[in-house]
């Protein structure tokens, strides 16, 4: 009897998302192996520069995640302990989760209900004499209004920091996401637009704000590793601060080499799969995305809908469950951090406090959707959707 794997009947599984690689990658890698230095070394200042040059940032700080990159914003944006730092519940809980780390504590507002992304007239309510910054999140791709809230964090005297994770990319009226906050945190995770595995980076303006970072990234050293170990280098180091443990390696910074000078191309296949998205689906019962301000670039990192009982007759559970059983894989961004029981019990929060949040958190349905996905698995998808809802659940 054979040992070997069960041979897959029926269609194959359509992943959520995947990390979009290929040759250059794995060449990207090999060399740094071969090199012999693996940690944070000339690859990571590499990919440092060339993200700045990208995005039109003055500085670009390359940490190990964007959590990471979050934390140490905030903290270089004077957040400690009696501080409040407003930020969106429609979020990953590493969004709020910083905070908490820096020594403030997150204040949620709502957010737009067609957008899922900040209100700015719920921040302005909520700005309090113990605002210390805002950090509004980017959601699946759409712009957060950065111009809005640079306005109102100035006239408040608040840092802005945004949560960048979905949001490599975009641009209002031109100026990159990016570009305009006090400090700007991205993700490379595996399923993100631009992957190294793990991996992050924050922009900035401020040169004594990024050496900063990069100091406190690494345990709080004068030097970094390379810095000591270099031909002639002498290896003495001196400890400034109790730092973190934040810092990339040379090996996820080759990754991201190789995905930048990929990304534009990566960009116009995921504009391509959106399109056939938006004409697949315009004849069915779901809420689609709305669309962005003329003079916007969303970033396309997600395609998500909205499943409404009373509109399609299936609740998003369900509807989720019968594609997993038609081995299309999906996911929902995101159960809305006030309902989760630990901020619910720490900050005594309760359903129907965030309705906007809630609509998003019990109604989101995130597509399949990445870099490289095939135009022919957009269509069975759509296929698929047609099929379910037309036999209703």
């Amino acid at each position: 009897m054979s040992t070997g794997h069960l041979r897959q009947t029926g269609p194959a599984f359509v992943p959520f998302a995947r990390p979009t690689m290929g040759d250059a990658e794995i060449m990207a890698v090999t060399d740094v192996v071969e090199s012999g230095w693996l940690t944070t070394g000339p690859r990571v200042k590499a990919f440092e520069a060339a993200f700045a040059r990208h995005i039109g940032a003055a500085e670009a700080v390359a940490v190990n995640s964007c959590t990471a990159g979050l934390h140490l914003a905030l903290l270089a944006s004077g957040v400690g302990a009696g501080d409040e730092v407003i930020t969106s519940p429609l979020t990953f809980c590493a969004t709020a989760n910083t905070v908490l780390h820096a020594g403030g504590t997150p204040v949620f507002v709502d957010v737009d209900k067609a957008t899922g992304t900040m209100s700015v007239d719920a921040t302005r309510a909520a700005l309090t004499p113990r605002t210390r910054a805002i950090m509004p999140v980017h959601y699946a791709g759409r712009p957060a209004d950065p111009l809005a809230f640079r306005a109102l964090a100035d006239r408040h005297g608040a840092r802005l920091v945004e949560d960048a994770a979905h949001c490599v990319d975009a641009s209002v009226h031109g100026r990159r996401i990016g570009t305009i906050a006090d400090f700007t945190a991205f993700s490379f995770y595996s399923t993100k637009n631009l992957a190294t595995g793990e991996g992050g980076m924050v922009t900035t303006a401020s040169a004594e704000d990024a050496d900063w970072m990069r100091v406190a990234a690494l345990h709080g050293l004068s030097r970094d590793a390379w810095a000591r170990y270099a031909p002639g280098a002498p290896a003495h180091y001196d400890v400034v601060m109790a730092g973190w443990k934040y810092n990339m390696m040379d090996l996820q910074a080759a990754l991201g080499l190789a995905q930048l000078d990929r990304l534009e191309t990566m960009q116009a296949h995921r504009e391509r799969l959106w399109a056939r998205y938006e004409e697949g689906l315009a004849d069915l019962p779901l809420v689609r995305a709305a669309a962005v301000p003329a003079g916007w670039t969303h970033a396309r990192h997600l395609y998500t809908v909205h499943v409404v009982p009373e509109r399609c007759g299936w609740t998003r559970d369900d509807l989720q469950a019968a594609l997993g059983r038609e081995g299309i894989g999906t996911s929902v961004h995101f159960r809305a951090l006030h309902l989760h029981t630990y901020y619910a019990e720490r900050f005594s929060l309760a359903r129907g406090m965030f309705p906007n949040a809630e609509y998003h958190s019990d109604t989101s349905l995130s597509l399949p959707f990445w870099g490289g996905m095939a135009m022919r698995d957009v269509d069975r998808v759509v296929e698929t959707l047609e099929r379910l809802l037309t036999r209703g659940a």
